[in-house]
């Protein structure tokens, strides 16, 4: 034995190691509720909800709005352009819409509502976008002021600032209903990375998680992950939405350029270890031990 390391080293650091090499449990199957893969189509494999892709002409417009990505190739899945087989590619910032039902594939809850969401993109921020604000994500209800959770590049930023954020009924987040970009970061109820990883070169893991949404109370949390490391925890808001479930709707690529894969909703806030199993998948969510 090295010397240097002592029993009680070892005891400390044997832990970590198993942590990082531990498999995915079999819980994680049972907590998935949307699995988009974009393998062959933009699709859900599988949905706790309504499995078809849609495209409004706009975000005011998904009510009637017909299924399927938008005409043309301005979206598209490409063949084994993914990190596990195909990509969901979007080629130029866009003004539709491209959307999933939301309720049932969010595993929605009027109470005590938790889950995380795990995904992987391909981009370069500061080359690829263009200006203004990028949601690769979003889950929102009838309108923005009602509640809502998202990932964003920042508009105005070099380099562009990655964020994950969770906005509630506004009165309770922004009662004097300042500007975003004015807030200072700590009064905002989100995690900001000013450098993020992301690159052209590779693919990069996005895993965040929320709890107490809808709890009545000033408990609720966020906590984002890349790459299978935690970047930060926001806690202490009160995120109370006001949401016509039948109006949610899960968004994917708003103003978005570059490549999206393994799109995935669960129904639970998972914890570090899980965040870097799901990152460690050899094959991406579908090889989820059963």
């Amino acid at each position: 034995m090295n010397p240097r390391l002592t029993p009680r080293l070892l005891a400390c650091l044997l832990p970590a190691v198993t942590a990082v090499a531990a498999p995915a449990p079999a819980s994680l199957r049972s907590a998935l509720v949307f699995h988009a893969p974009y393998d062959a189509t933009a699709d859900a494999a599988f949905a706790r909800g309504d499995p078809r892709v849609y495209t409004a002409a706009d975000r005011a417009k998904r009510a009637g709005a017909p299924a399927g990505l938008p005409a043309g190739d301005d979206v598209r899945i490409v063949a084994d352009g993914g990190r596990f087989g195909g990509a969901l590619e979007f080629r130029r910032k866009i003004k539709s819409q491209v959307f999933y039902q939301g309720g049932e594939n969010l595993g929605y809850q009027p109470k005590d509502w938790q889950g995380s969401v795990s995904l992987w993109l391909r981009l370069d921020p500061d080359r690829d976008l263009e200006p203004g604000y990028c949601d690769p994500f979003q889950f929102v209800g009838q309108a923005w002021n009602e509640g809502n959770l998202f990932i964003e590049f920042s508009k105005d930023h070099t380099p562009r600032h990655f964020r994950f954020a969770i906005m509630a009924v506004t009165r309770f987040w922004n009662p004097h209903n300042r500007k975003w970009e004015e807030m200072p970061e700590p009064e905002r109820p989100m995690i900001a990375v000013h450098r993020p990883p992301f690159t052209r070169e590779r693919w990069t893991h996005v895993l965040v998680t929320f709890a107490r949404i809808n709890s009545g109370a000033p408990d609720g949390r966020g906590t984002l992950y890349l790459d299978g490391v935690r970047q930060g925890t926001f806690t202490g808001w009160n995120h109370t939405f006001n949401w016509d479930v039948s109006q949610s709707a899960l968004t994917v690529g708003l103003a978005y350029t570059g490549l999206i894969d393994d799109l995935a909703v669960f129904n639970r806030e998972l914890d570090d270890a899980e965040a870097r199993a799901v990152f460690a998948l050899p094959g991406g969510i579908a090889s989820l031990p059963r």
